[in-house]
């Protein structure tokens, strides 16, 4: 026979767990005369019958039923499931924290967390020691910070002999330029890239332009386009972020964001550039838009990961009204613009390949241009020309 205290050393046990047990009908122990407890082998073998029941999983109640009669089948499978769940959440957490340390790929996570929480995501990274800049790529391009450097050497590798660096075309430009009701005087021009838009504005206009964006490179060469053609003197090149602009408000009386607005998001950016605006000014944006209701579930799958954000043309019309803008007109890109920009990235990632065949930003160009090639005319660039409600 054993005193509480001895059952307890024998099962590697509380004596607070073995009283508890003893509450609960799971141990039955011997009140002597003397009032102490008294425990037989019976009680020491139950209670290791006990852990290893324990040891599957099964609730303590659970365990009590299964020592007092037949094991429910029933009830096995419903633990097991449960267990099956239990370790895929754990093992779900564990690639994670290996990720995050660098032993696997984080673009799951960062892409799930980015459509989750935008914002908080961008905050986060910042945090981590990531400038704005480095943050913005890392969420639109890399979506991996362990593979971030390399990822944007990469991209860079092959965007740096590339004139375009996204779809567009000087007739669609000029198209939105001659839909404004009056010429504007002062343009900003916002996430300019190298430029093609604002050597247009200053082409067609006498207007004084700011170029805002935040690659020096894509300025500097604006730079020295703008002063070949005898332009530099009414432009003036910002290298900044989009989303905190040093601009005071009612400072232009046209914003124009071709195809960068999806970058901070675009009711963020109406939003925000809005105060930019004098009275009664002009904004004109382009951004990537469905243009079916029922687009392929490749084009969607592959546009989830890249744009989470992407919206049909009347959504993006309902946006900008609520916003405070009135809409002028709008139209989607032509095929030139879309060609122009492809068809050179295509021959440059092919160029690049034998070289380059583990690059991840090689790798996700292809797709891309796989998606392009397929599915185009369901979605599309659209042009949006608007007014400053009062």
């Amino acid at each position: 026979m054993y005193r509480i205290s001895q059952l307890a050393e024998k099962a590697k046990l509380s004596r607070s767990t073995l009283l508890y047990y003893e509450k609960q009908g799971l141990l039955d122990g011997t009140r002597q005369a003397n009032g102490y407890r008294r425990y037989s082998d019976k009680d020491v073998q139950r209670l290791h019958l006990l852990q290893q029941l324990q040891a599957g999983g099964l609730t303590l109640q659970e365990c009590k039923s299964c020592l007092a009669g037949k094991v429910e089948r029933s009830l096995l499978e419903q633990r097991l499931r449960q267990l099956d769940e239990d370790i895929a959440q754990k093992q779900q957490a564990r690639t994670l924290l290996a990720a995050l340390l660098g032993e696997g790929s984080l673009r799951p996570w960062h892409q799930q967390t980015d459509k989750l929480a935008p914002d908080a995501h961008l905050d986060w990274l910042k945090l981590q020691g990531f400038n704005e800049k480095q943050a913005l790529h890392l969420k639109w391009l890399s979506k991996d910070m362990n593979e971030h450097d390399q990822y944007m050497a990469d991209f860079m590798t092959v965007f740096q002999t590339l004139t375009r660096w996204a779809p567009g075309s000087d007739a669609d430009s000029l198209k939105a330029l001659s839909l404004l009701p009056s010429t504007p005087q002062n343009i900003i021009d916002i996430g300019c890239g190298k430029g093609f838009s604002t050597r247009l504005l200053a082409q067609h206009t006498k207007a004084q332009i700011v170029a805002v964006d935040n690659e020096q490179s894509a300025l500097d060469e604006l730079g020295k386009r703008l002063a070949e053609q005898a332009l530099d003197s009414r432009v003036t090149l910002s290298c900044t972020s989009m989303t905190a602009l040093p601009f005071s408000p009612s400072s232009f009386d046209c914003v124009w964001a071709e195809g960068s607005a999806y970058i901070m998001g675009v009711e963020q950016a109406l939003t925000q550039w809005r105060p930019l605006l004098k009275e009664g000014g002009y904004m004109v944006l382009s951004d990537l838009v469905w243009l079916t209701d029922s687009p392929s579930d490749e084009a969607v799958a592959f546009w989830q990961g890249e744009y989470p954000d992407m919206q049909t043309v009347e959504k993006r019309l309902t946006h900008m009204r609520q916003a405070g803008f009135a809409v002028i007109d709008h139209f989607t890109v032509s095929q030139t613009a879309w060609s122009d920009y492809y068809q050179p990235l295509k021959a440059r990632v092919a160029q690049l390949i034998p070289s380059m065949p583990n690059s991840t930003a090689i790798a996700d160009l292809t797709r891309e241009i796989a998606i392009y090639e397929r599915y185009l005319g369901e979605f599309g660039y659209h042009m949006f020309v608007l007014h400053k409600e009062t």
